[in-house]
């Protein structure tokens, strides 16, 4: 006799209809393995009991007012909460270098050269996967004057003399660069740090 089994889209719409058992499958069903990443990450069992609970939260307040959108993706879709969760406890508990949203605000302060812990490198990848994703929304040469600061550490002299305009131009453009991302951050509702 062959068992069928019903496809984690077909339980999310079910649920979204009404039918709570169907989410009490779907938890079922995915609990070992978002309970696993997440223990991985915080290492206490009753912190990571705590963070999965608030995952499902999360999944039933956004499946309840409509917020999901179904593209056969549910368990990457709860795996991105949860991983959100464990960085938003990691800051919550300070145990991350932290910075004030001010007119100074530099969105590389935020990346240090220090050694690293293991929630410190799950930020760090994710505040960087974060920013590239912005970057690539901002106009031309806002986008090059950055790179080639940022990434390939030019001074402003040689962005300058590489783009075939004065230094305070490439300053501008890097100060436009930064307000630019600064409203990207806000409007894409991306929390760095706390």
């Amino acid at each position: 006799m062959e068992s069928k089994v019903i496809a984690d889209s077909v339980l999310v719409s079910d649920y979204i209809n009404g039918n709570e058992k169907s989410l009490e499958l779907l938890i079922i069903r995915h609990k070992q393995r978002i309970f696993s990443f997440i223990l991985s990450k915080v290492l206490d069992r009753e912190i990571a009991e705590d963070i999965f609970q608030d995952a499902f939260i999360k999944v039933i307040n956004t499946l309840k007012k409509g917020g999901y959108n179904e593209e056969g993706k549910f368990l990457p879709w709860v795996m991105r909460i949860s991983h959100n969760l464990v960085i938003d406890h990691f800051r919550r508990n300070k145990r991350i270098p932290t910075f004030k949203n001010t007119d100074d605000f530099d969105i590389f302060t935020v990346i240090s050269d220090e050694v690293l812990n293991v929630e410190k490198q799950l930020i760090k990848d994710q505040i960087l996967e974060d920013i590239r994703g912005l970057i690539v929304e901002l106009p031309e040469d806002q986008k090059e004057v950055l790179i080639m600061r940022m990434y390939k550490d030019m001074s402003f002299k040689e962005i300058a003399e590489n783009t075939d305009v004065s230094i305070n131009t490439a300053l501008g453009r890097m100060r436009y660069a930064l307000i630019n991302l600064r409203k990207l951050i806000e409007k894409h509702n991306i929390i760095l740090v706390n």
